[in-house]
């Protein structure tokens, strides 16, 4: 019987330090974080950076995932290490950001916290691919779930600026693709999600921020192709969000498709429990068709 249970204690632990193997975390800012406050108490709001890399790497194409959490939380196990681990068995590098919530009392600028922490992500990928053992990387792409895909379609509308600088840049901080998942799109009081909202650029709202940080009225032609997965009944951040940014990529003739649910509601994750349907296959396969 006490044989039985060190075997298990040994098995629990193997598996444990296996996941462990797999993910690692990098410095994002190793020369100190942007946009503080100076002696402010940052506590456990600081960014974090980790790096899932498959035994076998079988693509070229790389995945920056950020979860979501209303830009009140960041819910990074099922919408970032599941969605990694999904990602390493099949051979596939990934990153999952934890990013700054926006908070006024810790950022000198608490609405581009956030990107700022995207976009340095991004890059890092890009100039650290080869270090990493990516030889094969030529696409880097992102992928973000509800406020997280808020901040992947910021980082897919706003590359033109480098928002560490707040200048104009000519590094590439363009995903390769987007993929957005039950994303908070738009500031639009009508269809957004108050409290990302708020979190974001509230309490009071200016005009120039609400258009500012309605992605869907930043697209245009050189938008990076998005795949949108929403479930038609999601109370908490409504399908039109989806809907909205989708009909602007095919005015501007950039290629989108909806993954659309009937039902779900909000916050699945990987595995949509009221349909057999996987949005994340559907996914793998509309990625390797455009390079």
């Amino acid at each position: 019987m006490m044989l039985k249970h060190n075997i298990l204690i040994l098995v629990i632990l193997t598996m444990t330090a296996n996941k462990l193997i797999s993910q690692e975390k990098l410095e994002l800012y190793p020369k100190g974080i942007i946009n503080q406050i100076e002696g402010a108490d940052s506590g456990t709001n600081i960014p974090e950076f980790y790096f899932y890399h498959p035994e076998q790497l079988k693509s070229d194409k790389v995945f920056l995932i950020i979860p979501g959490g209303g830009y009140a939380k960041v819910a990074i196990q099922h919408e970032g290490y599941d969605i990694a681990e999904k990602l390493k068995v099949l051979g596939y590098a990934s990153f999952v950001l934890k990013y700054r919530l926006p908070n006024p009392e810790q950022h000198i600028d608490k609405r581009i916290a956030p990107i700022q922490d995207a976009q340095t992500a991004l890059s890092y990928i890009r100039k650290n691919a080869k270090k990493l053992g990516l030889n094969k990387t030529k696409y880097v792409g992102v992928i973000g779930f509800s406020a997280g895909g808020h901040l992947a379609s910021t980082l897919s509308t706003h590359f033109a600026i480098d928002y560490r600088t707040g200048k104009k840049t000519k590094e590439n901080l363009r995903p390769d693709f987007s993929i957005l998942c039950y994303p908070v799109i738009s500031m639009d009081e009508g269809i957004t999600h108050k409290g990302s909202k708020t979190r974001l650029i509230g309490p009071d709202f200016s005009v120039e921020d609400v258009r500012r940080f309605s992605n869907e009225m930043n697209v245009n032609k050189d938008t990076p192709p998005a795949f949108l997965m929403h479930a038609a009944d999601d109370k908490a951040v409504p399908i039109t969000n989806s809907e909205r940014y989708l009909t602007n990529m095919k005015t501007a003739g950039v290629p989108a498709i909806l993954f659309r649910y009937t039902t779900g509601g909000h916050g699945f994750g990987l595995n949509n429990k009221t349909d057999t349907r996987s949005w994340f296959d559907a996914m793998i396969e509309w990625v390797e068709s455009l390079y």
